[in-house]
């Protein structure tokens, strides 16, 4: 009796369904991802007691560019600037660490204006003093904190909150603005860029200029 012949193609079909299938179930993430356990426990609080001033005050410490060297850099090519000083985590804007100098000026909200820094009459510089803190510069500026590390968007975010927070107990708890009204002052910080125009720094230091 002549067996029939199952055409090879069948069989080469059912192997490329297993391997899509198994693809399509198969979970990738970067290495330094966090465990599922880990994720699911994660503290916003606790991650910003450890890492903000042990990890990210020093790394933008380290990184800061003197506001007019990078402002100039930035006008003549803002991506070239953002390669060569900044940190982004994908596409978005590039965020950068910063030093510089200037007078303090009037506190609206929880911003004071800084005037003198050596940036053009037409932008405007500010430092977050609080008591609201709100961006992600520190997280971004830090250069070593990216999506990949968190379970989700939520995290991700927490994570910047929480830094901020640090910041705000350990920068601003003792910080009378209106006393520093007219003085010159230093500021080590960090900024997302998205115009030229405004400059809102966030900073893990504010002193009275020598």
């Amino acid at each position: 009796m002549t067996r029939l012949r199952r055409p090879r193609w069948i069989g080469l079909a059912a192997v490329a369904a297993l391997v899509a299938a198994i693809l399509v179930s198969t979970e990738y993430r970067p290495a330094d991802a966090p465990s599922a356990d880990q994720a699911q426990a994660f503290d916003p609080a606790r991650y910003g007691a450890d890492t903000y001033q042990s990890k990210v005050v020093p790394a933008i410490r380290q990184s800061a560019v003197p506001l007019p060297e990078l402002f100039a850099a930035l006008s003549a090519d803002k991506e070239a600037a953002g390669r060569r000083y900044g940190h982004r985590d994908g596409t978005g804007p590039w965020s950068f660490a910063v030093t510089g100098e200037g007078v303090a000026g009037r506190t609206t909200g929880s911003l004071m204006l800084v005037t003198g820094t050596g940036l053009p009459a037409a932008t405007r510089v500010s430092l977050q003093v609080g008591p609201a803190i709100n961006g992600t510069a520190l997280r971004d500026a830090a250069g070593f904190i990216t999506f990949g590390q968190f379970l989700n968007q939520v995290q991700y975010a927490d994570a910047a909150t929480a830094l901020n927070n640090q910041m705000r107990g350990s920068v601003l708890a003792d910080l009378e603005p209106a006393e520093l009204t007219g003085q010159k002052i230093t500021f080590t910080g960090a900024f997302r860029f998205v115009t030229p125009s405004v400059i809102t720094i966030t900073p893990i230091e504010i002193g009275r200029a020598q």
